[in-house]
């Protein structure tokens, strides 16, 4: 079974925890983090990093099983409209619109040792 700490019985507290893991595992690829869980009335940004000069915004997700295609499949039609929209309200209030962006998807499973699957422009 599955160990979690008590403070995971909450889900948020277990989506930061997977957001940090997936910061890390960007830095080590050369991202540097500028902001975290940025929210607006369209949805919320999870990670916002740059590449370069390239803005990157990332949706985490973590599954522990890979049931329903698992995690790979976890970025729906529905999500992918709302992170365009909480994308472009970003770009909008920080005045990006002349910067390059992109959109990753990095996806976490495994019980006891975490797998990283990094998808880029996802969008």
């Amino acid at each position: 079974m599955f160990w979690q700490p008590k403070e995971w019985r909450n889900s948020r507290a277990k989506g930061q925890h997977y957001e940090l893991l997936a910061q890390d595992y960007l830095e080590k690829q050369g991202l540097t983090p500028v902001s975290r869980n940025y929210n607006c009335r369209y949805g919320e940004l999870d990670l916002i990093m740059k590449e370069g000069l390239t803005w990157v915004f990332v949706e985490v997700k973590f599954r522990r099983k890979q049931e329903f295609g698992g995690v790979l499949y976890a970025l729906t039609e529905r999500k992918q409209q709302r992170l365009r929209r909480t994308i472009a309200h970003y770009v909008q209030k920080h005045d990006l619109a002349h910067c390059i962006l992109r959109a990753d998807y990095v996806a976490i499973e495994g019980q006891s040792v975490p797998q990283f699957h990094w998808i880029k422009n996802v969008l």
